[in-house]
């Protein structure tokens, strides 16, 4: 019996686990604020929802999806991505309205585990269903970025471009073979065997991205109305004051996109790991899966590159407003309810269950990095406890009640 993870996957346990907390929660708190309502959809699907709705064509569905058959034998499949089961759940919800729906949670592909790319790796992800206008499209590239500010991450670059719409690929992917098939012995055997399937998929290919210099770009093709859709996007972007930098060859590894592709680039990693989110518009997607149209854009962040990128991996466990010690034992029903009240005024409050020293008490609160310790003693007879500020040593009697606790807590370290 081995107590380690499976290959690609990983524990997240304190003090790890901090970091994951605060990036959730800001994502959560940041998406309900722009009006993004919890959607939360099955872990599998039936594998069709990924093969229509991803591409065939595509590594994860080729290469990258975990799939098996169940005992009613029906195949199915843990989901590689969210998109594709969100269109699924809206078209099923039988709604005719926009919806505006965030998601969070696992995702699955066996891929080679490397840092940052892991064969279980977090999702979060926003998705605007039902709505064309270019200003979806900004809301939802700006919600993004304004996540990536929130938690602190620097370097962030925003790269941009556009597919178009699927008439305008008739005429590009006939240049794009022609350019390919020309340069073809210089290209990877899977590149190769790409041209005349899914050409567009060389182009993330990074064993041969220097070798597409010249290549035909899709911005080259744009009808007026996918341009206009375009100029809309870049524009509503430099009046929101986010910085994006246009990236011609930035198609994104899945079939559903159109027009607008976004990606959120770390400048501080490496190239193969730099990409810690993005998304695009996926007109097409709700056709793809037997339904009726639905115009939608959307993005997803990778939480497992968002920490490498920041550089969170460890640290210091969360630290406490409150540690409540029990100086003695016939009066720990009256500390206990003490740490009940405290938590219910906001702050971050514990206590050792069981009997134990003062001096070993004081030991865990200064583990757990608490603020003050808030000694329950014989003074509690006169309506008192005694609180004392950790780092300083500073020491005084305070009313027992818990919000005059709280008060005193928050003046004294604000």
């Amino acid at each position: 019996m081995t107590f380690r993870p499976p290959k690609g996957t990983d524990d997240i346990l304190p003090p790890a686990s901090q970091a994951w907390r605060r990036v959730l929660g800001t994502f959560d708190s940041l998406a309900e604020r722009y009006g993004y309502e919890l959607a939360i959809t099955p872990i599998f699907e039936a594998t069709e929802v990924f093969e229509r709705g991803v591409g065939e064509g595509t590594d994860v569905v080729q290469k990258e999806m975990y799939t098996f058959e169940d005992k009613g034998g029906r195949s199915l499949t843990l989901r590689p991505e969210a998109t594709a089961s969100m269109v699924r759940a809206y078209l099923g919800s039988g709604s005719q309205t926009p919806m505006k729906l965030a998601y969070s949670g696992p995702m699955f592909r066996y891929e080679r585990p490397q840092a940052g790319r892991r064969r279980q790796f977090w999702q979060v992800g926003v998705e605007y269903l039902g709505e064309d206008a270019a200003g979806a499209d900004i809301e939802v590239i700006e919600l993004g970025y304004r996540f990536y500010q929130d938690i602190g991450l620097e370097g962030l670059e925003v790269q941009l471009n556009s597919l178009g719409d699927p008439a305008d690929r008739a005429g590009y992917r006939s240049a794009l073979v022609d350019f390919l098939t020309g340069i073809a012995d210089r290209l990877s055997d899977d590149s190769r065997r790409r041209i005349d399937t899914n050409p567009l998929r060389v182009f993330d290919s990074k064993q041969d991205r220097d070798k597409l210099a010249g290549a035909p770009l899709p911005i080259d093709y744009l009808s007026d109305a996918a341009r206009a859709h375009y100029e809309q996007v870049t524009a509503g972007l430099e009046e929101a004051g986010i910085p994006f930098s246009e990236n011609g060859l930035l198609v994104r590894g899945l079939d559903y996109y159109t027009r607008t592709v976004f990606e959120y680039v770390a400048t501080g990693l490496d190239a193969a790991q730099n990409a810690v989110g993005g998304g695009g518009r996926y007109d097409g997607l709700a056709e793809a899966l037997g339904g009726r149209h639905v115009p939608a854009v959307g993005f997803s962040l990778g939480v497992d590159r968002i920490l490498l990128a920041m550089g969170e991996g460890g640290g210091e466990p969360a630290p406490l407003d409150a540690f409540v010690v029990v100086a003695d034992e016939a009066r720990r029903a009256a500390a206990t309810g003490l740490v009940r009240k405290l938590r219910e005024t906001g702050l971050r409050a514990d206590i050792e269950p069981g009997a134990r020293s003062v001096k070993a008490q004081f030991r865990a609160a200064d583990r757990r990095r608490a603020t003050a310790a808030i000694v329950v003693g014989d003074e509690w007879d006169d309506g008192e406890v005694t609180l004392r500020l950790l780092e300083s040593g500073d020491e005084q009697r305070v009313g027992n009640d818990a919000e005059i606790i709280s008060t005193h807590i928050g003046s004294e370290t604000s």
